[in-house]
């Protein structure tokens, strides 16, 4: 079999360990470099080090080295290659670019014109052209051009191996899988494991650490649970030989589950249902046992010795909280009177805070989470329980800071005694008072102060609560007309949360907001949002046809309650719409995908000279057309039309007089459609440049473009843009609105004028 040399990348200071690794997996030639290690082997090789390696990100199979000091240099070099050995012409592909210390410097253009050689050539070659497919391609090129040298190679591990295909939910600042799996390496799991010790991490959040130990104690390969590999759709790919590799492994994970005890626990019931869904996804849930625990009730442990590892909150990324000097004071008191006789690591950034400990670390080890330098502290906890130092004053403020409701223990074999608690029943009715009591308080203060807000600005619709409390998961927005109204959307909850206590909650939920809205229950709407597929976002859910009327800044507006999942006023978009009706005076309006239309009400009233509404919805347009009568918005300056936005672009651009082009244009793309009424599936972040580029060639010399998207992680392709000829300007800061500034990642929009 063909020998190649291959690199595997890896985080910062893990180099020496993912080195130690690829020798064990059988690769030659070993030899660590910058943020990654450099080795030889075959197919079979690299396929395993995709399989079984828990420290590296990506596994890259060189194609070519070649001189790049130019754009044009870059593009020849990327022709040079056969690209129909390696993909499809009618394929799928992606490009992931670095460039240090050479000309090139925008790692997009650089992608760009690889992207562009590769495609030029398959369809010269075949007349048809792979697409692209950022997600999940058929073939991921990567090219890392350092001092203007080109390496160009196969990315066979397609997306990071981090991602072992087990987490959905990683709760805030998560840990990766590959850095936890760095941190058990070097706190000496796998010899502890082998001899049958147990594994404990009593701040586990979202599983991770257990899910990775266990990993290792059973021989389970991490990435054995992954339905996607970048090389599966690659033409030199071998199946053969990847089939047998994945029997290897499922007879390996089937001989190695052993008995070792693995336990994670957290004083956060959220946490702990992230946990157990993960460890489930993981095929673990007989193995691995999650339970709700606060550090103060952890007790000492009656099996033999093992390895406790934490990974604190380092007072960074989740912003500074007081709480913590304290918190790791008790982690200290937890480690010495919850595991006497055990190895411990804990994992952090802060010196200082690791101080609070309390305990004389025997080594430690420099590692990077992301950008953060940072440090694992590993000691072996006294054994005699007399050497534990007494909890500083404070404990019981800690662990009431810290409680929260209680959720139900997931069954299984771990190694925690606890105390006698209070009965199951008394337990969650106390928990569900203290719940809702937490809900009603914030509530009423978000109430508060967002009313004095909402009367300076001239606002009757805005949100009052935003998931402010995981308990209680639910967006409500108040609607206050003739009457008062409260739409809530309660956002699904994943499958493994119990659905009688997911309903009660909710209950609760509602009556709070009904007494503190002070509403009948007549006017209290609930939805429930869940991811959307397809056509399933406009389908209808009631018939009744209740339509209110609201008013925003002067403006008024119907809205719909009772019979879609969106009322037909987006309220996030509300200083949008402001800046619309500033920008519009004297200038021709185009409205694409207008909705109901009340971007359009703001253009007119705000002097637009015309405005054109184009929605493929004859629903919509009906109600824009009775949004603009209710403001005095009629004439036939005021056009309707109900089309395809992208045929109608293409038809209109052939026909429009240059002296007629639109000023303002705002366009507000939906993040997928495939309506059987259009020619083609839409999809925003894939089509967003065609959109543009159509739109762009109606706009006038001195027109500006809004272009927004409630795909929440958008990036525009600014290369492709710029060589439209226009600037681009992020305005999502700016058009945040008060009332969501707890979700700011509510939408994205840009500002677009030619250059």
């Amino acid at each position: 079999m063909l020998r190649s040399s291959l690199f595997a990348t890896t985080p910062k200071g893990m180099e020496r360990l993912l080195a130690s690794e690829l020798t064990t997996l059988g690769a030659a030639s070993v030899r660590p470099g910058r943020a990654g290690v450099y080795f030889e082997g075959d197919l079979a090789t690299a396929y395993r080090a995709c399989l079984w390696s828990r420290l590296a990100s990506r596994v890259l199979w060189p194609l070519t080295r070649f001189p790049a000091p130019t754009p044009e240099a870059l593009y020849e070099g990327v022709r040079a290659i056969h690209w129909d050995e390696h993909l499809a012409p009618a394929g799928t592909l992606a490009v992931r670019f670095e460039a240090v210390d050479s000309a090139i410097t925008h790692s997009q253009f650089g992608a760009l014109k690889v992207k562009d050689a590769i495609v030029d050539q398959l369809r010269e070659r075949h007349g048809e052209r792979p697409s692209i497919d950022r997600e999940r391609p058929d073939v991921r090129v990567h090219v890392y051009l350092h001092r203007d040298q080109a390496s160009l190679g196969i990315d066979l591990s397609g997306e990071a191996l981090h991602r072992r295909g087990y987490r959905e939910e990683g709760g805030p600042a998560p840990l990766k899988e590959n850095l936890a799996a760095a941190l058990l390496l070097s706190a000496g799991w796998p010899a502890l494991a082998e001899s049958g010790a147990p594994f404990a991490d009593p701040l586990c959040g979202s599983g991770t650490l257990p899910i990775e130990a266990a990993f290792m104690a059973f021989d389970i390969a991490p990435g054995l649970l992954r339905p996607y590999f970048g090389f599966l759709e690659w033409r030199g790919h071998d199946p053969i030989v990847w089939a047998e590799l994945l029997e290897e492994a499922r007879a390996r994970r089937a001989k190695g589950m052993r008995d070792n005890a693995i336990l994670g626990s957290d004083c956060d019931p959220m946490a702990v249902q992230r946990a157990l869904s993960n460890v489930v996804r993981a095929r673990l849930a007989e193995k691995i046992r999650i339970e709700r625990c606060a550090l103060a009730d952890l007790q000492p442990q009656a099996r033999l010795p093992g390895l406790v590892v934490a990974n604190p909150p380092y007072g960074e990324r989740l912003g500074r909280d007081p709480d913590l000097p304290r918190l790791y004071a008790a982690l200290g008191d937890a480690l010495k009177r919850g595991f006497p006789g055990w190895q411990a690591a804990v994992f952090t950034q802060n010196a200082g805070l690791a101080h609070r400990l309390r305990a004389v670390p025997e080594r430690t080890q420099v590692l990077y989470n992301g950008t953060l330098r940072c440090r694992l502290y590993c000691f072996h906890v006294p054994s005699s329980p007399q050497a534990a130092i007494a909890t500083p004053p404070g404990r019981e403020a800690l662990a009431e800071t810290m409680a929260a409701d209680p959720v139900g223990n997931a069954a299984g074999s771990g190694t925690l005694d606890r105390r006698p608690q209070e009965t199951p029943a008394k337990a969650e009715r106390t928990g569900a008072a203290a719940g809702a009591e937490m809900f009603a308080n914030r509530l009423s203060k978000n109430m508060k102060s967002l009313a004095r807000w909402a009367r300076r600005a001239g606002v009757d619709c805005y949100r009052i609560y935003d998931a402010d409390l995981p308990e209680f998961n639910l967006a409500i927005d108040l609607y206050q007309g003739e009457r008062r109204y409260v739409y809530v959307q309660e956002h699904e909850a994943p499958p493994h949360i119990d659905a009688a206590r997911a309903a009660g909650r909710l209950e609760t939920a509602l009556a709070v907001i009904i007494r503190l809205c002070k509403i009948p229950a007549a006017h209290l709407y609930v939805r429930k949002r869940r991811r959307q597929r397809g056509a399933e976002q406009y389908r209808k859910l009631a018939a009744g046809g209740e339509l209110h009327e609201v008013r925003e800044n002067g403006c008024r507006f119907l809205v719909n309650l009772t019979d879609y999942l969106d009322t037909g006023l987006f309220l996030d978009h509300r200083p949008t719409r402001a800046l619309i009706g500033e920008l519009a005076r004297g200038r021709r309006f185009l409205n694409l995908f207008g909705y109901t239309g009340t971007a359009t009400v703001y253009a007119a009233l705000g002097g637009a000279s015309s405005t054109t509404t184009v929605d493929l919805s004859r629903t919509y347009l009906d109600w824009a057309r009775r949004n603009l009568d209710r403001n005095g918005i009629t004439g036939p300056e005021h056009a309707l039309v109900q089309a395809d936005c992208l045929a109608w672009l293409e038809e209109t651009t052939r026909t429009l007089p240059a002296d007629e082009r639109y000023g303002l244009i705002f366009t507000d793309p939906p993040t997928f459609s495939n309506s059987k009424r259009m020619r083609e599936t839409f999809d925003v972040e894939r089509d967003h440049v065609t959109l543009i580029r159509s739109a762009a060639r109606l706009l006038a010399p001195d027109g500006v473009m809004i272009f927004s998207t409630n795909r929440r992680h958008m990036k525009l392709d600014e290369p492709a843009i710029a060589a439209l000829g226009l600037r681009i300007e992020d305005l999502t800061r700016a058009t945040i609105p008060t009332d969501f500034a707890r979700n700011p990642r509510v939408h994205r929009c840009w500002l677009l004028s030619r250059v």
